[in-house]
């Protein structure tokens, strides 16, 4: 079990791929709000009820205030503050929104990319980005994702925007949904997610003990989707271009 991102670059992840599969096991990656019961309602409400009709928008917010403002540990600051290593906003909190949205839009690749970058505070990360915005496109659809460390607080929240109605989960306990010709409505505390799907370590004993096999967000096959994403947007980023995905 890896810890978000799966890895660093397309490369990275095509040797974890070879590897896990030439050796036989499964390899799988931990992001938070895999087990937040909000997450998995809302994929609920968009794919098993079709409450909001087809996608169209999907913005999600990801980060702090800092890496080194809210206390990281040494250890943990040496890699986010080495873009050689994977660090910066991008990486750091874009893989949470590149992963929840490849996943409702069901692995589909996106046509396009595009990335911004920032470096708000170079004075504490003069090596890497401090605030990213990212834009997939797809042909009938968008996604954004905001990642940052310039926050004034911890966010974890998303935005499901359909053809006819949105859900909005802005804790990991809480949605907000309005359907077609309604008002919105709030569903405090959805249904708790069910053992092993509930939390990372229980979910990683299934998968040891072959009861469950990984699938979803924690899956190598949409992660290594959302790889080529994270490198498509550092790509964007760097040049100021927008990056085609073909085939």
């Amino acid at each position: 079990m890896l810890e978000k991102p799966f890895a660093l670059n397309m490369n990275h992840a095509r040797a974890i791929e070879y590897a896990a599969k030439k050796a036989g096991i499964h390899v799988i990656v931990n992001y938070a709000p895999t087990w937040f019961p909000a997450t998995q309602a809302a994929y609920g409400l968009v794919h098993g009820d079709h409450a909001i009709g087809d996608l169209r928008k999907i913005v999600v917010h990801d980060g702090h205030q800092g890496a080194q403002e809210i206390g990281a540990s040494a250890i943990s600051l040496k890699w986010l503050k080495d873009a050689a290593l994977g660090g910066g906003a991008l990486m750091d909190f874009g893989c949470y929104g590149v992963n929840l949205i490849t996943w409702l839009m069901k692995e589909q690749r996106p046509t396009s990319i595009f990335a911004v970058t920032q470096q708000i505070k170079p004075e504490v990360y003069p090596k890497v980005d401090d605030e990213a915005t990212i834009v997939l496109t797809y042909p009938k659809t968008q996604g954004i994702i905001q990642a940052s460390w310039n926050w004034p607080f911890d966010r974890k929240d998303m935005e499901i925007y359909g053809q006819t109605g949105y859900v909005l989960a802005p804790t990991r306990t809480l949605l907000r949904v309005r359907k077609a010709n309604s008002n919105e409505v709030e569903i405090d505390s959805p249904p708790a997610l069910e053992t092993p799907v509930n939390a990372a370590l229980s979910y990683f004993i299934a998968v040891v003990r072959g009861r469950v096999k990984p699938s979803g967000l924690s899956s190598v096959g949409l992660n290594m989707i959302v790889t080529e994403i994270l490198d498509a947007a550092r790509e964007s980023a760097r040049t100021g271009k927008r990056v085609n995905l073909l085939g």
